[in-house]
């Protein structure tokens, strides 16, 4: 059974406070790497990445001790331990080992004793050195190159098999994508990835490919509307089918409804023809515009409040959720309460009885 990042590190601290290894498995371009970093960074501690697809023996070992060295009068070789190891034996890191299932087999005997004994070659790892591991293999194996895990190799690990949601790159990418992309992706989930076979040769949209779009438009500078060199430039990251539909998409985008405009401006009318697959990709943007961070004046609760009482039951829900999460939830919730608001038919409604309803309809 797979799970989301959003779970992966609400649970992932329990293995690490107990300084067992973790694996995580997964298709490429998901974002394994990334949550490993991001893990990193809400623990204050530094990543030292090897790619073990790339190492040797000598890698692992270190380089024998020019040193005269011996016991008891017997000459011995001593291997001066490489830089990486070094680092995590002598400092607390999150110690990251990428594409394991990729590497040869004495390297992965070798990753044995570092993930079962936290020492190899005589040099043993910081006590709060913890230990990732990341590979294409599990249930997606079979479209990969990589090498089988036997049960003795998977025992050395805790075993995450990671499907991560769209909700979990929106929450990621708000502030990281060119805002084009996030609302295509945020009014288009089908295409942030492929989730079926693959077929050879084909390029297909990942969660990286969409990532490195997004710093090469920005870089570029280029316009954001529907034009050849976009379609062109996205058919080599994201291939035709998402690059057609990311094209089509900006014909229209400069005249797509912002949150600016619907709370600010109180431009709620011109959702009243929208289904529900809008509403939700409304209240994503509003969650990732951060505005509900501020306290609202008494015109945008009032806008809001218009918006809220005419979109579907189980989006109000959502929205209803997205405002309890802002930093000034309890004072805009408080003041949103005894505001009265028009539906789309022009109707006063108390947005208190609305909630009442909203919330019983979502318990149906």
């Amino acid at each position: 059974m797979s799970i989301d990042f959003k779970t992966f590190l609400s649970v992932v601290t329990h293995i690490t406070d107990a300084r067992y290894p973790v694996l995580i498995r997964g298709r490429h371009g998901i974002g394994k790497s990334t949550v490993v970093y991001q893990y990193a960074k809400n623990n204050g501690l530094p990543v030292v990445e090897r790619r073990a697809s790339q190492m040797t023996e000598g890698d692992l070992l270190g380089l024998p001790d020019l040193d005269d060295t011996s016991i008891k009068g017997q000459k011995i070789t001593k291997f001066c331990a490489p830089d990486w190891l070094a680092q995590a034996c002598n400092e607390p890191v999150v110690l990251f080992l990428d594409e394991v299932d990729r590497a040869t087999m004495e390297v992965r005997q070798g990753i044995f004793e570092l993930c079962d004994s936290r020492k190899i070659a005589g040099h043993t790892l910081h006590p709060d050195t913890l230990i990732f591991a990341a590979v294409n293999g599990g249930q997606h194996g079979a479209q990969y190159q990589v090498g089988e895990m036997d049960p003795a190799e998977l025992d050395r690990y805790t075993v995450f098999d990671v499907e991560p949601t769209v909700e979990d790159w929106l929450a990621w990418a708000g502030d990281r994508v060119v805002k084009p992309i996030f609302d295509f992706i945020n009014s288009n989930h089908q295409h942030l990835e492929h989730s079926d076979d693959y077929e050879p040769n084909k390029v297909y949209p990942s969660r990286r490919s969409w990532e490195r779009l997004s710093q090469t438009l920005a870089t570029a500078g280029v316009k954001y509307e529907q034009s050849p060199v976009i379609y062109h430039l996205a058919q080599g990251f994201v291939g035709m089918e998402a690059a057609i539909a990311f094209n089509d998409y900006l014909r229209e985008y400069k005249n797509e409804l912002t949150v600016e405009q619907l709370i600010n401006e109180g431009r709620a009318d011109d959702t009243n023809a929208w289904v529900i697959n809008e509403h939700t990709a409304m209240v994503e943007k509003i969650k990732q515009s951060k505005i509900l961070n501020k306290e609202l004046t008494d015109n945008q609760l009032q806008n809001l409040a218009n918006y809220f009482v005419r979109i579907p039951s189980e989006v109000g829900m959502l929205l209803w959720t997205v405002m309890g999460e802002g930093e000034q939830a309890q004072n805009n919730i408080v003041n949103f309460h005894d505001i009265k608001a028009k539906d789309a038919d022009g109707n006063t409604i108390s947005v208190q009885e609305h909630i009442v309803s909203v919330l019983t309809a979502g318990s149906n």
